[in-house]
């Protein structure tokens, strides 16, 4: 049996598994399809963890994380899980492939997955010119104009990364103000191939056989339709929790969630069902920082540990 299962192999679970281990519980295991690390690896540039005084890619930041935390004792289980159900003091975890595994606790650290804007063409050329990493598919546009879809931090942010590889980078964005830091946003506003296409709606991508070739907004005010000929663009709206590893079949979750779905903690990320806990992005007001996350995925496994005894 285990003493603990991470479900999720980002900052938060693997600060988890380092400290759960470290801190003395002998079998610990991690579950992760992929590669440790979570979706910051595809971030392109990180100024503010602290201890890192250069610009690093998320990619680098990560490097050592699975290394370090896997010395202690952490295993690393590539599997998805499915299900996770209580029985009396004991979670069954289900993994995809239909093995269950029993453990005394549970943290879940699944994280979000960025969200669907939900305009016309989305799903149509999601993946032919539509994108939701900068990082990942900047580069095909070397040169070229795109357009980058929302107003939070993370739209701003390669807004400015697209800014030094593409001519041109129109900025969508359905209010007049920004959710983003004062910091981010003054970046972006020194960048003179950045142009704010504020107070819209987005009406459709549309393009050919080959994706996308371009994107028509509406003022909000006027209904004025604009034509943005570009042929990419990327869609930064905010995220998704994965919180489906704990939906029940009647179609509850095995603790309390909010009514975005987010997994509602204590200062101890306990759970309302004692023995699972929940890290990082998952949770009720997370900050969305890596910094967070790991401090999220420590606080966990002290508490944790407490609770096994």
């Amino acid at each position: 049996m285990l003493d603990l299962a991470i479900i999720g192999g980002g900052p938060a679970g693997l600060t988890a598994g380092l400290y759960a281990t470290r801190g003395g519980l002998k079998n610990v295991t991690m579950f992760e399809m992929g590669m440790p690390g979570g979706q910051i690896t595809g971030s392109s540039e990180i100024e503010n963890y602290p201890g890192q005084g250069e610009i690093m890619s998320g990619m680098d930041l990560m490097a050592n994380w699975p290394e370090q935390a896997m010395k202690f004792g952490l295993k690393h289980e590539m599997n998805q899980v499915s299900n996770v159900v209580k029985e009396g003091d004991i979670f069954k975890v289900t993994t995809a492939d239909g093995n269950i595994q029993e453990a005394k606790t549970v943290l879940l650290a699944t994280g979000s997955v960025p969200r669907r804007a939900g305009f016309k063409g989305e799903n149509e050329f999601f993946g032919r010119g539509i994108s939701t990493c900068a990082t990942c598919d900047g580069f095909f546009y070397k040169g070229k104009e795109v357009a980058v879809i929302g107003g939070g931090d993370s739209a701003i942010e390669e807004a400015v990364y697209l800014s030094k590889i593409c001519s041109k980078v129109y900025l969508v964005h359905r209010r007049d103000t920004y959710r983003a830091a004062p910091s981010t946003i003054e970046h972006m506003k020194a960048c003179e191939n950045i142009e704010e296409v504020t107070n819209v709606m987005v009406e459709e991508v549309y393009g050919d056989a080959m994706g996308v070739t371009g994107l028509k907004v509406k003022n909000r005010e006027t209904e004025e339709i604009r034509d943005l000929p570009v042929p990419g663009v990327f869609v930064f709206v905010g995220r998704d929790v994965l919180n489906e590893p704990i939906k029940q079949e009647d179609g509850s979750f095995l603790c309390d969630v909010n009514e975005q779905g987010e997994v509602i903690v204590d200062l101890k990320m306990k759970t309302s069902t004692p023995g699972l806990y929940a890290a990082g992005d998952v949770r009720i007001d997370a900050a969305k920082q890596v910094v967070c996350a790991a401090g999220d995925g420590a606080t966990a496994a002290v508490n944790i540990i407490e609770y096994i005894g």
